[in-house]
């Protein structure tokens, strides 16, 4: 077992703890991936796994995300519950073949569901540059058969990390990489065995004025506006934690539209082709008659993911950002 610090854990040790109690109770399940072994993976989230679990299930892997994959899948379709980790998300792309053509289709050919978890740090704000910092949601959403997890919390980082280990399909679980040590995300962890059901959004922050429906690092931002409108502006703003990304909690969604009559979606990812388009359209197509305002979309520029600070600033969006696209919805 993990003792968990006395202050509380945070994001990158909500999912340690997820991994390790699910591995210590199911001898199925597994670690595969570059560096996970020996050296405890590139953010040191499996560091000492291999003296518990040894390499038979703690497998160091050569350079290839398609290999990555393709073992997971062949090792799952065999009963295992193998649990694959990229170094970076970014290279997930090298998978996707696998991924896309494979991993999401085997339930539906009839070759047996896939039940694998795809994880790994993604997310811009560290001066990671072009190849170390995007979000991949987008890519996948269009593919059937997958499910997308990203937590912004430590709570629920473990409780959907377990679920997902424990899901009988394919789960791609994004975990935004500035909030793996991040203070102010620290909490004390619930002792017993809990998980958090996958395709269920939350309310981050109770409000009747307008919403911001966003995800992973975004919360935080969003929570960050929310705060600083209500003592600058009296705006109470409802804050809604996706989590799930695929399949969307479309009630959630539904919900906070119908309740504050006034929609912002806030995604990291650039705006074109991003998760905030999709959003658009169901509200447009479910909840047209409730809105009293145009949708608005916050999100990064169209644009590789820079590696200059006041670059990469500029490309993603700002606290002064969400807060004005806030100030102008409530004016409408």
């Amino acid at each position: 077992m993990i003792n968990q610090p006395e202050n509380g854990s945070n994001l990158l040790e909500a999912i340690r703890q997820g991994i390790y109690e699910e591995m210590t109770n199911d001898k199925s399940v597994f670690v595969i991936g570059e560096d996970v072994a020996t050296y405890g993976g590139a953010f040191k989230l499996t560091e000492g796994f291999v003296d518990v679990f040894g390499k038979e299930r703690m497998i160091d892997t050569p350079i290839s995300e398609a290999a990555i994959v393709g073992a997971a899948c062949g090792a799952a379709l065999m009963g295992m519950k193998p649990v694959a980790e990229f170094q970076f998300i970014d290279f997930i792309s090298c998978g996707f073949d696998m991924l896309t053509n494979y991993a999401a289709k085997s339930r539906y050919r009839g070759c047996g569901a896939i039940g694998a978890v795809f994880r790994g740090p993604c997310g811009s704000g560290v001066r990671g540059g072009p190849f170390h910092s995007i979000n991949a949601e987008a890519f996948f959403l269009n593919t059937a058969g997958l499910k997308i997890i990203e937590p912004s919390t430590a709570y629920d980082a473990k409780g959907l990390i377990k679920a997902a280990i424990r899901d009988p399909d394919p789960v791609l679980f994004f975990e935004h990489k500035k909030l793996y040590r991040l203070p102010r995300l620290r909490e004390v962890l619930p002792d017993e065995d809990y998980t958090v059901e996958i395709g269920k959004a939350r309310i981050a922050r109770e409000g009747k004025d307008l919403s911001i429906i966003t995800f992973g690092a975004q919360t935080l931002n969003a929570l960050d506006a929310a705060e600083k409108l209500s003592a600058e502006d009296g705006l109470d703003i409802e804050v809604l934690d996706l989590r799930t990304l695929a399949p969307l909690d479309k009630e959630a969604i539904l919900a906070t539209v119908r309740k504050t009559n006034r929609v912002m979606i806030l995604h990291e990812a650039s705006l074109t082709g991003g998760i905030g388009g999709e959003l658009s359209a169901i509200i447009a197509e479910e909840a047209f008659e409730w809105l009293d305002a145009p949708i608005i979309r916050v999100a990064s520029i169209d644009s590789p993911v820079p590696f200059a600070p006041q670059m990469e600033d500029y490309y993603l969006p700002s606290l002064e950002e969400i807060i004005d696209a806030c100030r102008k919805l409530a004016s409408y």
